[in-house]
């Protein structure tokens, strides 16, 4: 046939054809095989990757909200953030409270002698290593200088081996040189950092800054803090001093001044309280969009559908089930038990959640405080939810976490057999064309053989003629 290649020069049959139509035909069956749950395995592992990610999502959301005065609707505010700011958690109680400080708390801070050549002053010219030993409430942290270290190697290894415990360096320049200043995180009384050892760098060290206590009042009662951060002075209530509190009578040098007072205010705020829902309802909305998506059928121009990868999951099924069960079961100590009271709804068609403003609005006049109750606490929604999707979410043993795991299994499993089968294919070819070769050289071997044997015929054929 024109345009054909032909393989077998002896033969004149496409041997090269027939070889690759034997080896399809042995290849194609498992090769299908292997694409189909290739496929398959790979989409199904995309489709559980994507609801694991949306359900440590939303179980983080839980926590947050566990934790936050989100469903308290309580706000805290302050008359001064200037003096102080705060924040009220999900324990506080309504209330104002008069707050005044005196002294904020303060941390220690050294400072190293005066280096003329500045931060590259060698400051180990000894040919040893030396020691610079840093003191604090009764912990020593002993820093290596080495041979030829200079001021700013020293500052880079204090902040290096003992940031994280809280100690800090920095080199203070100016027209006379530079000083090594160090200081902590640690404030309050009784925390002087003091410098020892062998390296010389304590000789000479000045004290910038001595630790000081934060003393404020609240209400009229004198207190103490080691911190600018307050933390249970006031249940539920935390406190940031920020710095001390103007004076009554300006110039005022008594020892104990009369000082304005800042108002700390921890109050019910509906509006928080809506939003507190429907930050809730919004991280629901996120799961269950997630799980519609991989899960719903689409209905397609002609009339045909299309089944997502997750149609019909067992384990898509069991999850929606275990998060709806504990939204629809009722909870809380107060009148109203269920977020339908308070016109919390649900999407028939996708089990979406949608809050109406004009239902919501009516309830919360008079029953805000069964919103609290519902969420929160060990029999809460909140810890009910993070309990039902315990088994699905634990990060190895969890039965997203499992599935995945076989997944993988499943894809390494059908590489084996990818390679397997293209060596076997292989070695097929090989032989299938080493066959077809032998037959193609006896088949040319048996067109000289004939053609001799014509052309001997032919020769007695003529010399009878001739005769």
């Amino acid at each position: 046939m024109a345009g054909s290649t032909v393989s077998g020069i002896g033969s004149n049959i496409d041997t090269q054809a027939i070889v690759t139509s034997l080896v399809n035909a042995e290849k194609v069956p498992k090769q299908t095989q292997i694409n189909t749950a290739s496929q398959k395995a790979t989409t199904t592992l995309s489709s559980i990757g994507k609801i694991q990610a949306a359900l440590d999502a939303f179980r983080g959301a839980l926590d947050n909200m566990a934790t936050s005065s989100s469903f308290t609707g309580l706000t805290g505010s302050s008359s001064d953030e200037k003096v102080a700011t705060m924040t009220a958690s999900n324990t506080a109680s309504n209330g104002s409270f008069r707050l005044i400080v005196n002294q904020l708390a303060q941390a220690s801070k050294l400072s190293s002698k005066n280096f003329a050549g500045g931060t590259s002053t060698v400051v180990n010219a000894t040919d040893k290593p030396t020691t610079l030993t840093i003191s604090q409430s009764g912990k020593a942290y002993d820093v290596n200088i080495p041979v030829g270290a200079t001021l700013q190697q020293v500052r880079d290894s204090v902040n290096t081996q003992f940031g994280t415990s809280g100690l800090s360096a920095n080199i203070q320049t100016d027209s006379n040189g530079s000083r090594l200043i160090l200081t902590s995180t640690t404030m309050g009384t009784g925390s002087d950092l003091k410098l020892s050892g062998n390296s010389g760098l304590d000789v000479g060290a000045t004290v910038v800054d001595e630790p000081k206590d934060a003393l404020y009042s609240i209400d009229g009662v004198a207190s103490v803090s080691k911190t600018n951060s307050i933390e249970g002075a006031l249940s539920g209530v935390n406190i940031k001093l920020v710095s001390v509190s103007a004076l009554k009578t300006a110039g005022d040098t008594a020892k104990d001044p009369d000082r304005t007072a800042t108002l700390i205010t921890v109050s019910t705020n509906n509006a928080a309280l809506k939003s507190g829902v429907k930050g809730f309802v919004d991280t629901y909305n996120a799961l269950i969009t997630a799980m519609n998506a991989e899960t719903k059928v689409t209905t397609n121009l002609d009339g045909s559908t299309t089944a997502a990868t997750l149609t019909g999951d067992s384990t898509m099924r069991s999850l929606q089930a275990a998060i709806r069960n504990e939204f629809n079961q009722l909870s809380g100590t107060g009148k109203f038990k269920s977020l339908a009271q308070f016109g919390v709804t649900t999407s028939s068609s996708n089990g979406l959640l949608a809050l109406d403003d004009k239902k919501w609005d009516a309830a919360v006049k008079t029953n805000a405080a069964d919103i609290n109750s519902m969420f929160s606490g060990p029999d809460g929604m909140l810890a009910r939810m993070k309990s039902a999707t315990d088994d699905y979410a634990k990060s190895t043993t969890g039965i997203l976490a499992t599935r995945s795991t076989s997944l993988s299994d499943t894809l390494k499993d059908l590489t084996k057999q990818q390679s397997s089968l293209d060596e076997r294919m292989t070695l097929l070819t090989s032989s299938l064309s080493a066959k077809y070769n032998a037959m193609d050289t006896l088949v040319a071997q048996l067109r000289q053989q004939s053609t001799s044997v014509m052309t001997t015929l032919n020769a007695l054929n003529n010399v009878k003629t001739n005769s």
